[in-house]
């Protein structure tokens, strides 16, 4: 799915499906409904923090498993832009890392929470 983001001055980016995606209203899913991202922390230009957001909403709408979508997301930015990535999902987490420069973002979509870096 196509994802157009719009960034507001506080960090809180609202991610809505394209006008080729979007469904009439009365056969729309929850999966279609525009997405809460509050991009919390980044060390990350500004394009691949939207490739990030835009892998992790794609991984949530076809995994329910955290586990499942952090293996997506990192396994998409290892194919994208070579080893060694970690990925962190859930409601509930506490963390210190060391990343490597311009490789880091954590990020809410909507009520879970997604930490990205580049280590190794």
């Amino acid at each position: 799915m196509t994802e157009e983001l719009k960034r507001s001055g506080s960090g809180v980016v609202t991610a809505k499906p394209s006008s080729d995606d979007r469904k009439p209203p009365s056969s729309a899913s929850p999966a279609s409904a525009a997405k809460r991202v509050i991009i919390k922390s980044a060390d990350m230009k500004d394009d691949m923090q939207m490739e990030a957001v835009d892998i992790a909403i794609a991984a949530f709408e076809k995994h329910n498993v955290e586990k499942d979508v952090a293996e997506h997301i990192k396994k998409e930015f290892d194919r994208k832009h070579g080893p060694t990535w970690h990925c962190i999902v859930g409601r509930n987490f506490g963390s210190y890392v060391t990343h490597e420069t311009n490789h880091f973002v954590y990020f809410y979509l909507d009520q879970k929470a997604v930490l990205l870096f580049k280590s190794g």
